[in-house]
């Protein structure tokens, strides 16, 4: 399949329409909204859509109540939600009443009950609850391929055939590990390694820096999509945003890989698209 084939045209353009609602909601009168909750460990995203599936606003906050996919500061998660749910209401003038939220496949067992808490406490009607990468196919609507979620202590490998999720796994490294060498190269605090790394305009300074992070990675997909036609691979998660980091994803896995301009925003959006669906206990 040639990468003229491969599009992401509804994905692309629903991610640029979202950062431009956070920047400048849009006032509808809208008969219901669709509220996406994406706990994730460096940030907290919330993404509302229209009746009409389009992105009216949003909101994110960078914090610490979430490791490895797991709410390890319940409190501080609720207080984080209800805050956001706050600010986009008032931006809205509208009440956000329901809302749909995603935990990192295989932990349904053991952290689905806090995540579905912490939209509730919120103050949300909890309309769904899914694995994340099922919600970022939502956006993505890849039928054959794997999306790479890269979070903040996981990268998160699926495997779609024909549209279905049929092998997920999460391995140890992400964008703390980034932080880590960030701290160590530049002496720095990992708090302050953070910050550094969220600044895109550091991006092409970091990039050979953190290239052997970069490579490990790329070699856990390898690993674990063999034996799998993997014809196109889609990078999702804050991590992601790495200015080049596709590009040497893809030159050492020999895989088209595709990139969104904000890859942090595709999975909150994908589960406000969810959001329609029936949450069942």
């Amino acid at each position: 399949m040639s990468k003229e084939r491969l599009t992401f045209q509804y994905c692309d353009q629903l991610v640029r329409d979202f950062e431009k609602a956070i920047e400048h909601p849009i006032v509808s009168k809208s008969s219901i909204y669709y509220t996406g909750v994406d706990l994730g460990t460096a940030c907290v995203v919330l993404a509302v859509l229209d009746e009409n599936l389009q992105p009216v606003a949003g909101a994110y906050r960078y914090a610490d109540v979430v490791r490895d996919g797991m709410v390890v500061d319940y409190i501080g998660a609720v207080n984080i939600v209800r805050d956001l749910k706050k600010e986009l209401e008032k931006k809205l003038g509208a009440e956000l009443i329901y809302a749909a939220a995603a935990i990192p496949p295989g932990t349904d067992a053991l952290d689905s009950g806090a995540v579905k808490n912490v939209v509730q406490a919120a103050g949300f009607e909890l309309t769904y609850l899914l694995d994340e990468p099922t919600a970022a196919n939502e956006v993505l609507k890849m039928e054959n391929g794997a999306v790479i979620d890269i979070g903040g202590g996981t990268t998160g490998i699926s495997i779609l055939k024909d549209g279905k999720v049929v092998y997920v796994v999460d391995e140890p490294t992400g964008g703390t590990h980034f932080s880590l060498v960030i701290s160590g190269a530049y002496k720095i605090s990992f708090a302050d390694a953070e910050k550094y790394k969220r600044d895109d305009k550091k991006h092409k300074e970091l990039l050979p820096v953190l290239r052997p992070v970069v490579e490990k990675i790329s070699s856990i997909i390898l690993q674990h999509i063999k034996g799998f036609d993997i014809k196109e691979i889609s990078l999702v998660g804050g991590t992601c945003c790495l200015d080049g980091i596709e590009e040497i994803i893809e030159k050492k896995t020999g895989i088209f890989t595709h990139k969104p301009k904000n890859p942090m925003f595709v999975t909150p959006l994908g589960i406000a698209l969810s959001c329609r669906n029936q949450y069942k206990e």
